[in-house]
Formats: C-alpha cells, sequence, structure tokens
C-alpha cells in the first residue's frame, strides 16, 4: 500500500511526524506538506508563482504553497504511481462542523479525492493533553481497513478523534457535520509601528450538538467519522428558485 501524507500545520508538525511514523509499519509513506503552518487554507492552489519541492532533513518534502498545492503537485507531478491513499493530518485541534469549509487538512484530502484517489482528513479534538498517538492509531485502523474493504468509488472521510489515550475511547460513531455559532468578531489591534491590525476571531461555538452529530460524539469520547462530499448544490431551493425566476 502506498499513501500520500500531507496536513496544514506545515512539514515539521508533531503530529504528521506521529502519524507518518505509525503508517510506516504499514505502507509506503511519503509526505508532502506546507513549509510553513497554513491553517484556514482552505481549497485555494497559488495560480500566480511556481511552486518549489524541497527535501527536509526528516525525508519530509515541502512545498511553499498550500496543503491543496502539496497534493495536486505530489499526485500530478512528483509522483510514479497513484497512491492507493491520502491521509492529512493529524491536525492540531478540531474539524468539525462549518470547521470543514476554511481547514486547510479537510482541503488536503479533498484534492486527493477530487484525483480519484481514496482519502481521509485525521484531526486531533484538542488543543490540550496532545493524544497524537491515539489519532495516529486510528488512522491506521483506518487505512487497513479501507484498504482490505474497498468502496465502488472513491470516499472522503472527516475523522476527529477525541485528545484521550486510546484505551479510553468509547468507540466510532458515523456521524454528520454539526454546526457552530457565527464566529467571534475580528479583534482590533495596533502593531508596533502605529498601524491598525485585525486578528481573525475565535470560531463560534457548537451550536447544533445533538446527537448524531460529529461533536456530540466526541464529546462522549468516540471517533466521529463523516463522509464528506463536493457538491455544494442547494436541492431544496431549485423549485423555488425556478419559479421565481418564473413569477
Amino acid at each position: 500500500m502506498r499513501i500520500l501524507l500531507s496536513n496544514d500545520d506545515g512539514y515539521f508538525a508533531p503530529g504528521l511526524a506521529i502519524l507518518a511514523d505509525t503508517l510506516s509499519h504499514i505502507a509506503d509513506i511519503t509526505v508532502v506538506a506546507p513549509e510553513r503552518d497554513r491553517s484556514g487554507a482552505s481549497n485555494s492552489l497559488t495560480l500566480d508563482r511556481p511552486l518549489m519541492l524541497r527535501q527536509a532533513h526528516s525525508g519530509f518534502y515541502y512545498v511553499n504553497g498550500t496543503p491543496t498545492d502539496c497534493v495536486h503537485l505530489a499526485v500530478t507531478g512528483m509522483l510514479d504511481h497513484l497512491p492507493d491513499m491520502v491521509i492529512s493530518g493529524i491536525n492540531h485541534g478540531a474539524n468539525m462542523g462549518d470547521d470543514t469549509i476554511y481547514s486547510g487538512t479537510i482541503a488536503a484530502a479533498t484534492e486527493g479525492f477530487l484525483l480519484g484517489v481514496p482519502s481521509l482528513a485525521i484531526s486531533l479534538a484538542s488543543h490540550a493533553a496532545g493524544n497524537y498517538a491515539t489519532a495516529a492509531r486510528v488512522a491506521s485502523e483506518l487505512a487497513q481497513r479501507v484498504m482490505a474493504r474497498p468502496f465502488a468509488a472513491p470516499l472522503l472521510l472527516n475523522v476527529n478523534v477525541p485528545d484521550i489515550p486510546y484505551q479510553d475511547l468509547q468507540g466510532t460513531a458515523i456521524t454528520r457535520l454539526g454546526r457552530r455559532h457565527k464566529a467571534e468578531p475580528v479583534v482590533k489591534s495596533t502593531n508596533p509601528r502605529g498601524q491598525t491590525v485585525y486578528w481573525v476571531g475565535a470560531a463560534g461555538a457548537a451550536q447544533d450538538a445533538g446527537e448524531g452529530t460529529d461533536f456530540h460524539a466526541v464529546a462522549n469520547g468516540r471517533v466521529s467519522v463523516t463522509p464528506l462530499q463536493m457538491d455544494l448544490t442547494q436541492f431544496s431551493q431549485l423549485a423555488p428558485l425556478r419559479a421565481w425566476l418564473q413569477a
């Protein structure tokens, strides 16, 4: 099995190192990740300048671009063979609900999916204890399951793992995305040069977090696995929109 790894925290992130080490026991691993933290980059591609691919002392490759750039470059221009899977992570912090729209972690997996490769984004749903080994073991188990029992078509999974020891996990739940309250307002400040600057505010707290959501699963100690799709069509609005245009 050949697995391409990427992330949005940068090639130096501890979660990526632990993930690569764990998966190296079951697969041939190639790591192509951003040269710096690109959290929140979403699915952006770099189109206004060339990309450069370099190799770090760790053996990881890094790119002066976004998570999407990394996977696109690796799959379409670097690797001799299509990988069997693309796995992105382990992200430092959750990617649940509305986070999926902005997440570079999910974007890297999405690019693999769009290129026809089964893909998985995995996040450690906390910024506290740092039980990356738990998330890495979950990723390894899911990768082996995907390879042993492949789906008829490529799939895109968003996985959030509680930040607890593996033995304390309460199982795995197949979930839907919850929703957050709107984000906090931007924080206005002044830099040392006296210029006004703005920091993007924190993500909102969970709003739709009932049973069946990713928020609920993680809060109850379970691994959340959510299948994602790229069709953004609001199907319930098709008929009303036709009527509105014809009125």
